[in-house]
């Protein structure tokens, strides 16, 4: 099953964007669809192998932080490619 998943990163304390960006460069080397922008990274590909890579990933952005939060959605379908149609 393909999934969809937005997720936001929030380290809570001064100096987070090391944090952030060793999360997005191990997302990006990871071989799944990864998109950016200013407030969010999208990740795309099949169910298990998209949680099984974000459940070592975020463990691993959690270690690096003192306090924080991850902010996570999910969808039920590839959504890569869309577009608005208005």
């Amino acid at each position: 099953m393909k999934i969809s998943v937005e997720l936001t990163l929030t380290p809570l304390h001064d100096n987070y964007e090391p944090a952030i960006i060793q999360f997005i460069t191990k997302l990006r080397a990871s071989g799944l669809k990864v998109l950016e922008n200013p407030l969010s990274t999208q990740v795309y590909g099949n169910y298990d192998e998209v949680m099984t890579i974000l459940t070592s990933e975020i463990k691993d952005a959690f270690e690096l932080i003192e306090h924080g939060l991850l902010f996570m959605k999910i969808v039920k379908s590839d959504r890569h490619d869309y577009e608005p149609h208005f």
